[in-house]
């Protein structure tokens, strides 16, 4: 299994109350999954896929990556796993407005100190996955927000991650644009590449193999196999 997560918890500070923003939570993905987690606003699954993705840390429980517990590393450490195996896709788009598409998607390699003609190779194919090669010397503010959103999953994918999170990544996009971006994450899927999506749209998130429904900071319903590790029953 590629994520497992055993009774992690994430409480938050308020004043002096203390307000649980993820209760004990059990959960498998496996390699080659496509999981949705489907859930109203204030539901936890922002606060998982934060957990997940080690942008954030459990208060209590493990986070098992490929079985190595992650929940205890410190902040450099958690950085340097991130970088090299998650890929986030976040509702806006967080492209650098004055850099092309290519120049955007090349910049996790340059941060891996990738040599510039390797980027450029890499980068080319990754936003050739996502079909916009028509597009790949365009600034952000020249393209649709469909686009938009086809340029930052690029640059997730353009250091071949493990897993590819995406907190609600047709939030900003029209429901037709928004099909087409869970297009070309199917697509992404059908190469065997692991997938974890945040959404609050229930006809989208039926779109994955696999949807965790969250309430009130827990998992309360899981379509995975009745068999599958990390199922509910």
């Amino acid at each position: 299994m590629l994520i497992e997560l055993r009774e992690v918890e994430r409480c938050f500070k308020r004043g002096r109350e203390t307000v649980p923003g993820l209760r004990p939570t059990s959960l498998v993905v496996r390699a080659g999954e496509f999981v949705a987690i489907l859930g109203p606003s204030g539901s936890g699954k922002s606060t998982l896929m934060n957990v997940i993705g080690l942008l954030d840390r459990p208060t209590a429980g493990q986070l098992l990556l490929d079985g190595a517990d992650c929940a205890g590393l410190d902040r450099n450490a958690l950085a340097r796993i991130r970088n090299r195996r998650i890929g986030l896709v976040f509702q806006a788009y967080h492209l650098l407005p004055r850099q092309t598409v290519i120049d955007n998607v090349e910049l996790p390699l340059t941060y891996a100190g990738i040599g510039r003609a390797e980027r450029q190779r890499r980068a080319a194919e990754a936003i050739d996955r996502v079909r916009l090669a028509h597009r790949i010397n365009h600034l952000p503010a020249l393209l649709s927000g469909g686009e938009q959103q086809r340029a930052a999953i690029a640059r997730a994918i353009v250091s071949n991650p493990d897993v590819l999170l995406a907190d609600e990544p047709t939030g900003a996009l029209d429901s037709a644009t928004g099909k087409e971006i869970i297009g070309v994450l199917l697509a992404l899927n059908g190469e065997g590449r692991t997938i974890v999506m945040v959404t609050h749209d229930e006809s989208l998130a039926r779109s994955a193999g696999r949807v965790v429904t969250m309430r009130d900071g827990r998992v309360v319903a899981d379509s995975a196999p009745a068999d599958a590790p990390g199922a509910e029953q």
